[in-house]
């Protein structure tokens, strides 16, 4: 079976919580052939454990890179998310400001225009405000 998977199963299987829903998540991912995981469900796989679960950066940066370095899931550019996850770990930023650095990194323009002052801690790109 290929399919797209949600952030609820991947959360339900990495929290244990709600327990049933969890047992249910983790059986149907040790036998499943191939997920495709869409980067938006990955930024909110970190979101929710962040904000709902408040798990530390450095074990939400643990946990999704072994979601993504599962063999069933399929990402579009696993690299650029793995960047994405050193960055936010790293330098400390959003998840989405981190992706939006890898990216910038991965096409090779370097200028980012943001407000978001953080992104001025990652030295491989220059933040532009208008």
């Amino acid at each position: 079976m290929t399919a797209f998977v949600d952030t609820n199963i991947l959360i339900r299987h990495l929290t244990g919580d709600p327990p049933d829903q969890a047992a249910r998540a983790t059986a149907f991912l040790a036998k499943v052939d191939e997920l495709l995981l869409p980067d938006l469900i990955v930024a909110e796989v970190v979101y929710v454990l962040e904000s709902f679960y408040e798990v530390p950066v450095d074990e939400v940066a643990r946990l999704v890179r072994s979601v993504i370095a599962f063999l069933p899931i399929r990402t579009l550019d696993p690299a650029l998310l793995l960047r994405a996850l050193e960055v936010y770990e790293t330098h400390r930023i959003d998840f989405a400001e981190a992706y939006l650095v890898a990216s910038a990194e991965a096409s090779g323009i370097h200028d980012i225009i943001s407000y978001d002052r953080s992104i001025d801690r990652v030295p491989s790109v220059r933040r532009i405000e208008p």
